[in-house]
């Protein structure tokens, strides 16, 4: 007998995307289009921190799709200060990012890949399908 697909809550909506806490155990960010202000940025993440932390999911998957690279002040604010909360705080380790379609936008998540914490994992598919499979496959 086939169990019945994972469910998937919507928990947040603002200018940057949309945020789902999926019941297997990781949060899924699906970024709208367009170039998002930092506060818009800042509030969309800090969502994502509460709402790992109060499900127990780990980890991430960041569907990028039309998303326009984030400002600088965004991606060190992403990597110096909620990237190292999320470790201290929800203990996520692992984030799938569905690749954009934008080629700026691939050279921005390789620069907060590159000067994110070592310990935390990136890995990137072209779908996400690809990135759900890969989640759902860890074991933590």
């Amino acid at each position: 007998m086939a169990l019945p697909p994972p469910s998937e809550i919507l928990s947040f909506t603002n200018a940057a995307g949309r945020i789902y806490y999926h019941s297997v155990g990781y949060v899924r960010l699906a970024w709208g289009p367009g170039r998002v202000p930092l506060d818009a940025v800042q509030a969309y993440y800090e969502k994502a921190l509460a709402v790992l932390a109060t499900t127990g999911a780990r980890k991430l998957v960041s569907e990028h799709g039309p998303r326009a690279p984030l400002l600088p002040a965004a991606q060190q604010w992403l990597t110096q200060s909620w990237i190292p909360r999320a470790m201290a705080q929800a203990r996520t380790r692992h984030c799938a990012v569905v690749e954009g379609t934008d080629p700026v936008h691939r050279l921005s998540v390789e620069t907060v890949a590159a000067v994110a914490p070592t310990e935390f994992i990136f890995k990137r598919f072209a779908t996400l399908a690809e990135a759900e499979a890969w989640m759902t496959g860890l074991r933590l």
